[in-house]
């Protein structure tokens, strides 16, 4: 029998092939082709130099192997391997223990982990403003979305390294555009949903990440979207103090979206997920064109139905009828009517504005199924702070 060896890998799912880790490897044992950033097993010392300076964690992936997986395996590989069996634990949980222990020699050597802010029950808001932004370096960006789509949907990074931003789940911030508009006048902040978690892209990091589509015309979408790594960019904010995440683990969330609205929702269920929280379940709406046109499609389809509830909803595949976020709320009329009428539930609506009408219909319709009027309802629900929403 083999003994077992640790392998260090990385995680194409989370992976923005930044290639922070190819550069910062002493040995040149990170390599990468057109699809994965890969790490040779043959080559590679554990020397932990590329463990800081990865923007999102995908380089914290361990396996305990009988034989390292090849180059060509990891080539080939749209998410990681599960953990092989093995004969000798013992063995396996020592390596794991080395493992945990080269971590935190990493992370001390790198000058101690930057700690996101403690929660707290009242956001902080305007920190920076456009007389006084702060400046954010680009980590990674990294295209969500196929060309075939039609859409170029991105997941940007940005790093502000010794500067504070302290943020909560369904905050956003302001972009400032370089130049001036027409008028002559410098370009006002946009602004995008943060689609990371308090603690971070990466967990206890201090970076933050957006969810921006390039849109025909769009001033600061279009110089977000072509910002590369290093690039610096001016930041204002945060914003928003209503379309906040419930810190209570037993609320359900009941969330509605499409396109880019899905941002807050991802913060929403990562922060679920570092937790690992058993109380009340999350249920996603979200709807796009198509599979293709879904941002974060791969890794929310890999999210265990405990944790979410997804109804993923196409409005334009081929030979298939159309069908919106809306039409699938009166599909699943009972499960919604349930939600609705529990005192736990929180609702959240995010995307563009025209789908809000559509909603409010199918709300009316189902709570009509069960006797209730969705005016009184929704009048309630934002009296206890539990209906949300925020529409483009």
């Amino acid at each position: 029998m083999n003994k077992p060896i640790k392998q260090h890998l990385i995680d194409p799912e989370i992976c923005i092939r930044c290639h922070s880790c190819e550069a910062a490897c002493p040995i040149g044992a990170i390599e990468h082709d057109g699809t994965n950033v890969v790490v040779k097993a043959d080559a590679c010392n554990f020397c932990m130099a590329c463990i800081p300076v990865c923007p999102t964690g995908s380089i914290d992936e361990w396996r305990v192997v009988d034989a390292p997986y090849t180059l060509a395996e990891q080539y080939g590989w749209s998410e990681l391997p599960a953990q092989q069996p093995l004969e000798a634990e013992a063995a396996v949980e020592a390596v794991d223990a080395g493992v945990a222990a080269l971590l935190e020699d990493a992370h001390a050597g790198a000058g101690g982990r930057m700690r996101a802010p403690a929660s707290a029950g009242k956001p902080t808001v305007n920190l920076y403003t456009p007389a006084k932004p702060v400046e954010a370096t680009i980590q990674g960006n990294y295209r969500l979305t196929a060309e075939s789509s039609g859409a170029d949907v991105r997941h940007i990074i940005l790093n502000f390294e010794g500067h504070p931003f302290p943020v909560l789940e369904g905050q956003s911030l302001g972009v400032i555009a370089p130049g001036v508009d027409a008028q002559g006048r410098a370009f006002l902040p946009r602004l995008f949903s943060i689609s990371s978690p308090r603690d971070g892209e990466r967990a206890n990091f201090n970076n933050v990440s957006l969810t921006v589509k390039r849109e025909p015309g769009g001033v600061c979408s279009n110089y977000l979207c072509d910002l590369g790594k290093g690039d610096k960019v001016k930041i204002t904010g945060p914003f928003g103090a209503t379309f906040l995440m419930p810190n209570d683990a037993d609320a359900r969330l009941l969330m509605i979206c499409t396109g880019t609205g899905a941002a807050p929702f991802r913060a929403f269920t990562m922060r679920r997920q570092r937790l690992d929280a058993r109380g009340g379940d999350m249920v996603l709406f979200f709807g796009a064109r198509a599979p293709d046109s879904l941002p974060y499609f791969g890794p929310l389809n890999k999210i265990p139905n405990r944790q979410l509830r997804k109804h993923l909803v196409y409005s334009r595949i081929p030979g298939a009828p159309k069908e919106y976020v809306q039409d699938r709320l009166l599909v699943e009329s009972d499960d919604v009517a349930e939600m609705l009428g529990d005192a736990r539930t929180h609702v959240y609506i995010c995307g563009l504005r025209g789908m809000e009408q559509g909603v409010e219909k199918s709300f009316i319709s189902v709570c009509e199924s069960v006797g209730v009027s969705w005016a009184a309802l929704r009048d309630a629900l934002r009296e206890q702070g539990r209906y949300h929403v925020e529409t483009y």
